[in-house]
């Protein structure tokens, strides 16, 4: 996969101001705020950055969190993960694997069949439907 990268004038140029909050600066959109934390239309989430294919529809799930939340990624190539101790917690951010975009952060309480709860921002992603 070639990487994307961009000087942080490009992606202001192509981000909203909360977009590159989020996605370049590893910020967080508010609980129950986005636009995809309760859609379930059938498609496939990419990242709003670079359009590198990131979740599917089916792995969607309402984990009652405010924040859309998949049980697993599209494939094993799309996130990229790391350590973050930010807010003096240990969390797993993850990460576009394309463009090093912000996602959100990954947990071990999601549902079957991974146990995993990946908890995105919605100004991160964009549904491309079936």
């Amino acid at each position: 996969m070639d990487k994307v990268q961009k000087s942080e004038a490009e992606w202001r140029q192509q981000l909203t101001p909360e977009e590159f909050t989020v996605c370049r600066k590893k910020g967080t959109e508010r609980p129950f705020s986005g636009e995809y934390n309760k859609c379930y239309d059938d498609g496939v989430y990419v990242c709003k950055c670079c359009g590198n294919p990131l979740f599917s529809s089916d792995a969607k799930f309402d984990s009652g969190t405010g924040w859309p939340s998949f049980y697993a990624a599209l494939d094993d190539g799309a996130i990229r993960e790391e350590e973050d101790v930010s807010l003096f917690m240990r969390r797993t951010e993850t990460l576009c694997a394309k463009c090093d975009a912000h996602l959100g952060h990954v947990f071990p309480d999601g549902p079957q069949p991974t146990g995993l709860r990946y908890c995105m921002n919605s100004v991160a992603l964009k549904l491309v439907p079936k």
